[in-house]
């Protein structure tokens, strides 16, 4: 029975249980285990070597201009990087991208269709201890010739990073793992979320649900309510990804793995007294 349904396992679902960073077991061995190719454990989302350097020039505006639509991206990018794109064909690649401007609307993906509308519940509501609000989201990486998708989980009052993953895609399934590994180390009082479909979905609603935790969701154009892992994005992506330019998915996992190592433990935070994350949330 267990080898009937490991063999109804998507590849993308095999994938995701490979360990890059294993102390023992290499990464050729464990593809081999699963049943799939190496190849497939180190793929990375082919793009267009012209829209990739455009969606990479449109990724460094939007995380400075997080408020710029469709239109003035195609003024930035002739401003900012002689990048000369028609707005539909910059509207396309934003979609792929997922990202909008923050008004009218601000989300990382459409909701799932008929889904609950959670209430957003941090409106004026003191953050006075660890794990009392957590926030999720994720952003678009760029890769020289493709791009892969993070997600992470950040404790609103210490700003530590709970958990994060990578993926080539912006299906759910990333998310639910970064969501169970948090877990795995403590369980917050309130989970907060934009409504893209990743957090929306069953599987993960499911878990909060089974965990006893308030789900707080944000209105559409608050641009705010995830305020703390919009800042975090912004270091990542200056301090680490911006810097190093990864080649490959496995680059990007190993090199946040030690910049995420450097957020938690050594990255002193004016707003926490430049006490670090790690200090603040084990008190």
């Amino acid at each position: 029975m267990a080898k009937k349904n490991f063999t109804s396992v998507t590849t993308r679902e095999k994938v995701s249980l490979i360990d890059i960073v294993h102390p023992t077991i290499p990464v050729v061995r464990q593809a081999a285990l699963l049943g799939i190719s190496r190849s497939t454990v180190y793929y990375v989302p082919r793009t267009d070597p012209e829209d990739a350097t455009s969606m990479r020039a449109l990724d460094e505006l939007y995380t400075v201009y997080p408020f710029y639509g469709s239109r003035k991206m195609c003024l930035a990018l002739v401003d900012d990087y002689g990048i000369h794109l028609c707005r539909d064909h910059v509207q396309r690649l934003m979609r792929q991208m997922g990202i909008e401007a923050l008004f009218p609307k601000y989300r990382t993906t459409l909701p799932a269709p008929g889904h609950t509308i959670y209430p957003y519940l941090l409106r004026n509501l003191p953050i006075l201890r660890p794990n009392q609000v957590w926030s999720t989201d994720m952003t678009y990486v760029p890769l020289p010739n493709g791009f892969c998708y993070l997600t992470a989980i950040i404790d609103w009052y210490s700003r530590y990073v709970l958990a994060w993953e990578l993926s080539e895609t912006m299906d759910g399934a990333f998310c639910v793992r970064a969501l169970k590994s948090a877990l795995a180390r403590a369980i917050p009082d309130i989970h907060n979320s934009d409504q893209g479909s990743q957090y929306t979905a069953h599987e993960y609603v499911n878990t909060l649900e089974a965990h006893h935790i308030q789900i707080s969701m944000d209105g559409r154009g608050r641009c705010l309510d995830n305020i703390f892992i919009e800042r975090l994005w912004r270091s990542v992506k200056y301090e680490d990804i911006y810097l190093k330019q990864y080649r490959t998915i496995t680059e990007t996992y190993d090199g946040l793995s030690r910049y995420f190592s450097f957020y938690n433990t050594k990255r002193r935070h004016q707003g926490l007294k430049d006490r670090t994350p790690e200090e603040v949330y084990l008190g």
